[in-house]
């Protein structure tokens, strides 16, 4: 498959295009910037309703503001891990961190819940969903071990980890984060793509 990274400009994250079989996206950015998302798609040789997953690292609406328009336009699945599935769809006013972001998210649905060590098919490949909480409690990262590649989200950065906001995940996502890192050192990695830079 191959692979396409994103970078967006802070605060907006990056997405992933897994162009394969099965497309994929990894991450959608700002609602804001939901039209661009979609052109970006087509640029790629992909038509949007061909897509055949999102797959969102964690809901933070700089990661899942475009959802809601390729799911209702195109009628794209999306993918979450089951903890943060849950609040979106029953639309907890929690879910999103949206007020903190300062970006509304338009409201979706996640229609395939996702644990860890599910795998999520492209085709010629099968990327490994690893849960790695810390940023939020159902941050997940995907591993793909043939070509050794790791889409981390927000669990680090080039130079740095992810954003931990005490206030909204505990204290322990401090501990939380550090056991994902640790887990993940063990890993064979040859190019990981992060949410942002």
């Amino acid at each position: 498959p191959k692979i396409i990274f994103y970078e967006r400009k802070f605060p907006s994250a990056n997405m992933i295009l897994i162009k394969d079989q099965f497309p994929i996206l990894v991450d959608t950015g700002f609602g804001s910037e939901a039209k661009e998302t979609e052109q970006i798609i087509k640029d790629a040789g992909i038509s949007p309703e061909r897509l055949h997953l999102i797959v969102n690292t964690h809901y933070h609406s700089d990661h899942v503001g475009g959802n809601s328009h390729l799911q209702r336009k195109f009628g794209v699945k999306i993918a979450a891990h089951k903890w943060e599935a849950h609040l979106i769809n029953t639309r907890d006013t929690e879910a999103c961190s949206a007020g903190w972001l300062d970006q509304p998210v338009e409201p979706y649905e996640v229609d395939l819940q996702l644990s860890d060590n599910d795998e999520i098919r492209t085709g010629n490949r099968s990327f490994k969903v690893l849960h790695t909480p810390g940023h939020t409690l159902g941050h997940i990262s995907l591993y793909e071990p043939e070509e050794e590649v790791f889409i981390c989200g927000d669990l680090f950065h080039s130079n740095d980890v992810g954003w931990l906001n005490i206030f909204r995940e505990g204290v322990s996502s401090i501990q939380r984060s550090l056991e994902s890192v640790e887990r993940v050192a063990k890993l064979n990695i040859r190019q990981a793509y992060s949410g942002h830079g």
